[in-house]
């Protein structure tokens, strides 16, 4: 099973790399990327664990960006983490997200909920701050039933407690990826609901892949995504987009795969 899109604590995930790789082996998972949000800090561990575990590791990122105005997400794939590019665009947004963590505290604070950055950063340790670990704070102290309802409720784009983010555009995030090496896929499109010209204006500026087989696609929203795919001739990948069940419940690694041929395919526009 080929599954190119993960997380792990150095991002939003619930599980360390080494732990992650052992639970993509048990699974079955021959390739995994590991994908963290805008850093590769995970990656060194999640390769010595990789080749404990016999399973081939493609180094990822996945930045958030934006395109005609509407919020994309992008992996970056088979990219070289010690690129100065990367590394200098990680430290800032690192800084970035602890300044709209803190920011997304008081409003909550505002709210009547008395969170703490102190209980945020106890969840988080030494991760890239994101929305799940406030999220899941919530949860913990008994506010919300799940992360899903924290987010629905408060921390959802346009809910009470969002604080908007850095906008990195569209096609400025691929280029950062292929100066590193890698080749730029569109995540999730349909649950982003990206549309045909977004998806054009990004194939335009260099785009790679189409996460069409995605954990959370039904079978017609894979159909219109793959006529995309096949009309900006972008190969098609797949993804679970594993957090951990306590961050996004029911999602499981490889229940997203893909045909060698086209992981190949993949690789092969990295080497172009």
């Amino acid at each position: 099973m080929i599954d190119l899109h993960s997380h792990t604590t150095a991002s939003d995930g619930q599980h360390a790399p080494e732990e992650l790789l052992a639970m993509a082996a048990s699974a079955g998972v021959t390739v995994l990327a590991v994908t963290d949000h805008d850093t590769v800090a995970g990656l060194a561990a999640a390769k010595a664990a990789a080749a404990r575990h016999g399973v081939e590791l493609v180094a990822g990122i996945e930045l958030s960006a934006f395109v005609l105005g509407k919020e994309a997400h992008i992996l970056g794939h088979f990219l070289r983490p010690e690129d100065p590019g990367i590394s200098r665009f990680a430290d800032a947004l690192r800084t970035e997200r602890a300044q709209r963590m803190e920011q997304m505290v008081e409003k909550m604070r505002k709210l009547g909920f008395p969170v703490r950055m102190e209980e945020v950063y106890a969840l988080a340790e030494d991760a890239h701050l994101g929305r799940p670990h406030l999220a899941r704070v919530l949860v913990e102290k008994g506010w919300c039933v799940d992360t899903k309802e924290a987010f629905d409720r408060f921390l959802g784009n346009g809910r009470p407690a969002w604080v908007d983010r850095y906008r990195l555009d569209g096609a400025d995030a691929i280029q950062l990826i292929r100066t590193a090496g890698g080749t730029a896929t569109l995540a999730h499109p349909g649950t982003s609901k990206m549309n045909r010209a977004e998806i054009a204006t990004l194939a335009k500026a260099g785009l790679a892949g189409l996460e069409v087989l995605h954990a959370d696609h039904n079978p017609s929203v894979r159909e219109k995504y793959l006529a995309l795919a096949r009309e900006f001739a972008l190969v098609v990948t797949a993804g679970s987009d594993f957090h951990g069940e306590k961050v996004a419940p029911g999602r499981h690694l490889g229940t997203a795969s893909m045909p060698p041929e086209l992981f190949e395919k993949l690789r092969a526009r990295a080497s172009a």
